[in-house]
């Protein structure tokens, strides 16, 4: 039995861990690395094994570093099935087919811009296309329910665990047998925490001999919830009072229906305008603001108790679907509004358009509710730039800019460590999905266990 890590080692993107046992090779996730120059260029190299040899991939859930080369894998000649909740699976088919369409769309521009040049070089390719992503979505089975064991193969049984990160995400266990050797091995996936909106908390996890934990926000606290949630109401009743709009830079997986979901309740408790106007400009986000209607049973008892009351936990008086782009680019004309669009690190989206429009004015608030990774116009807005470049044009930022910490979607520190006291006494811990510094600080705190900080395509006996 062997655990090999071709993704996610010492970086927070392109989750993909292989299992070798009994003849059989598992992976659990296939994620697209993101960010920089050469993250892309990592998704075109190997994938350190042959495709074709996986048997089966286990999906812990739908966000892009976790299934995003699926499409890739598929077409390079991966035969196998994938289980995964039935949420995950209709959210991969989302962010599939959007990044296949981007994937295709920066491979013409790409082009275009070379036949420009004298010394045009190859035509650039696409990492894969719509149809390579709609071809792999024939592979994906349902898993019935979680803490349901399945037998995937002779020696290798697979539990489904709730992880609370967003809909549908599972921690894994694989009860593990070959030659009369057993191992119970745990993948966290990526771990919400307690007391969110709409999802259930994190399910308390098994006892297991070998866990591989991620380690996002290993070397930080969070703030807390409620008073994120009264900043977020601040700032959009001073806004709205002296006539401006708040642009809400906001990912369309999770954090988008969560706002929906306390901007409801704001009006419900009367802490924000009844008659507040609220655009949701994202296809994407509507999009899977309609899967999470679809899947109630993953919601949470408070949840279900708008559910049950007759209301729905995403709707609210003054809230526009906004799926045209005409519509959206309409919105210049419009005050005293709040308007939630894509992306949340403002690297692409509608959410650029509205802040051409509205960054230099003064009435205007932008609030952040995510995380902005270095380099992006999310980061450059939060770093406190008097002016960005937003479509080749010299923007002043006039605009009063919040940042609220609260509402991540990863555990933090002591969130991390209370989930690993409770898997008993695992003699190997293996650190993934995290920046070194942040790893090391989890490490420190982790004593009765063997820590292990994986470097890409390293190998471990289990």
């Amino acid at each position: 039995m062997r655990i090999t890590f071709h993704g996610a080692a010492r970086n927070v993107t392109g989750s993909c861990f292989l299992i070798d046992c009994g003849g059989k090779r598992l992976l659990i996730d296939c994620g697209l690395y993101q960010g920089n120059r050469d993250l892309d260029e990592e998704n075109r190299n190997g994938f350190g094994f042959d495709p074709a040899s996986i048997d089966y991939l286990l999906l812990t859930h739908g966000h892009l570093d976790h299934c995003g080369r699926i499409p890739l894998l598929s077409r390079q000649g991966f035969r196998g099935s994938i289980l995964t909740t039935a949420a995950s699976r209709e959210l991969a088919r989302l962010v599939l087919l959007d990044s296949a369409r981007i994937q295709e769309e920066e491979a013409r521009y790409r082009n275009y811009k070379a036949s420009k040049r004298r010394n045009r070089g190859e035509a650039v390719e696409p990492l894969y296309n719509t149809l390579d992503a709609l071809n792999s979505l024939d592979a994906f089975v349902d898993v019935a329910s979680f803490e349901e064991p399945r037998d995937i193969c002779p020696g290798i049984r697979a539990t489904f665990y709730e992880a609370g990160h967003i809909l549908g995400s599972a921690c894994i266990l694989l009860e593990l047998e070959e030659k009369g050797r057993q191992r119970r091995v745990l993948f966290s996936g990526d771990l919400g925490y307690d007391g969110r909106a709409i999802l259930p908390d994190p399910a308390p996890p098994p006892h297991v001999d070998t866990v591989v934990m991620e380690s996002t926000y290993g070397d930080r606290l969070h703030k807390s919830l409620t008073p994120s949630i009264e900043e977020l109401y601040q700032a959009i009743n001073i806004t709205i009072a002296r006539g401006g709009n708040v642009l809400i830079p906001s990912f369309a997986l999770e954090r988008t229906q969560e706002l929906l979901y306390y901007l409801r309740e704001g009006i419900e408790q009367q802490r924000l305008p009844h008659h507040l106007r609220v655009y949701l400009d994202s296809p994407m986000a509507i999009s899977a603001t309609q899967i999470f209607r679809r899947h109630r049973e993953c919601f949470d008892e408070e949840t279900w108790a708008v559910i049950s009351a007759g209301r729905d936990p995403f709707e609210l008086p003054g809230l526009e679907i906004i799926r045209d782009a005409a519509e959206s680019m309409a919105l210049k004309h419009v005050s005293g509004a709040v308007i939630i669009a894509g992306s949340g690190m403002c690297t692409g989206g509608r959410i650029r358009h509205h802040l051409r429009h509205n960054l230099w004015r003064a009435e205007t608030s932008v609030v952040f509710v995510g995380y902005a990774a270095g380099g992006t116009l999310a980061r450059q807005i939060i770093d406190g730039a008097e002016t960005v470049r937003v479509f080749q044009e010299e923007v002043e930022v006039n605009a009063e800019i919040y940042t609220i910490g609260g509402f991540s979607a990863h555990a933090d520190q002591r969130e991390l460590l209370n989930w690993h006291s409770r898997t008993g006494a695992p003699e190997r811990t293996f650190l993934v999905h995290g920046e070194e510094k942040a790893m090391q600080a989890l490490a420190t705190h982790l004593k009765a266990t063997r820590v292990e900080m994986p470097c890409l395509h390293e190998s471990f006996e289990l």
